[in-house]
């Protein structure tokens, strides 16, 4: 017995601004995590400063960074969506 794919797999158009667009976020929080870890070699002090509810610069930047990821993954998937609906078009 033959199974036939769920889904037509054709050729994605939105693929090269997909992909750009990957690269521009990955630039972006790579930055972001070389000032994290700018600091931490640099000014070490700095880290243990506290500044929000009794928390160091450390804990805030780390969840921070986690929290940033997280949007960015849905920024990524927002846009990425629209650029396939719109590129995909039949």
């Amino acid at each position: 017995m033959l199974h036939e794919p769920a889904v037509v797999i054709g050729t994605d158009n939105a693929a090269p601004k997909k992909a750009k667009l990957g690269v521009i976020l990955f630039i972006v929080y790579t930055l972001i995590y070389a000032g994290f870890v700018l600091i931490g070699l640099t000014k070490p002090e700095l880290m243990g400063l506290e500044i929000i509810g009794e928390q160091n610069i450390a804990i805030i930047y780390g969840f921070g960074l986690i929290v940033l990821a997280i949007i960015m993954g849905f920024i990524y998937n927002y846009f990425c969506t629209r650029m396939e609906d719109k590129m995909n078009k039949n």
